[in-house]
């Protein structure tokens, strides 16, 4: 078939280096709405626009657009009728559902990481546990986050997985606002950690010790908040 264009001749909108910009644009909202989401900066049930989002990171609405989108099918966000976004309100059963999901996948997870021969730096994993002790003696929940986030995905990363990795991303971008808003409430002097039991088995390469180190410090991270926790939510 015959056209009156040159072939091969891109368009302004779909030149290689639009769509380059427009990827790294992207990838840069992406980064920042997932880092705000896993540090607690967006409050569960409280409403945000996206034009309000795109001046805060200096972007246009459009990439902004793209990654909510992306991230309300992952059930981080939710969009609502009159266009605003918001975390979704934790419930108590979707909390259970939540606490189960993350018991089944992040052990597994890390045991994989050992499994695998992966090379964990348990010095590395060390000094970060040091500054959650800090964080957590100070009362810096924001920062807590962080580095409790960093400690458990530098584990999880090591695993390669491209099947539960992604599912453990997408349970942490649900349950970290909840979290974040309980600590900033109640403090985190009470949180316990398992993380020096799973560096001593990442030491040992115990793959079973891992397993265990990271369920106790889940069950107990999360337990510790349990369902009066949502009560201190809905007062927000």
């Amino acid at each position: 078939m015959e056209t009156d264009k040159p072939a091969g001749k891109a368009t302004r909108e779909t030149s290689p280096a639009i769509l380059l910009k427009r990827g790294g644009m992207r990838a840069h909202v992406d980064q920042a709405v997932r880092s705000a989401l896993l540090t607690g900066r967006f409050i569960p049930g409280k409403a945000v626009t996206l034009r309000g989002l795109a001046q805060e990171l200096g972007v246009s609405p459009m990439p902004v657009r793209e990654v909510i989108q992306r991230l309300a099918a992952e059930h981080a966000l939710e969009v609502l009728p009159n266009g605003r976004v918001q975390v979704p309100r934790m419930t108590a059963s979707r909390f259970d559902e939540v606490l189960k999901a993350r018991l089944l996948l992040e052990p597994e997870l890390a045991a994989m990481a050992l499994e695998t021969g992966a090379r964990l730096d348990a010095r590395q994993l060390e000094k970060i546990d040091l500054e959650i002790d800090a964080s957590l003696g100070t009362g810096d929940a924001e920062a807590y986050m962080a580095l409790n986030h960093d400690f458990h995905f530098r584990i999880y990363e090591a695993s390669r997985s491209t099947i539960l990795l992604p599912l453990v991303e997408s349970l942490w971008l649900q349950f970290a606002p909840f979290m974040r808003t309980v600590y900033g409430r109640v403090g985190t002097a009470h949180l316990v950690d398992w993380h020096k039991e799973a560096i001593k088995a990442i030491r040992g390469g115990s793959a079973a010790g891992l397993r265990a180190a990271m369920a106790s410090d889940i069950r107990e991270g999360m337990g510790l908040l349990g369902r009066s926790s949502f009560a201190v939510v809905e007062d927000e």
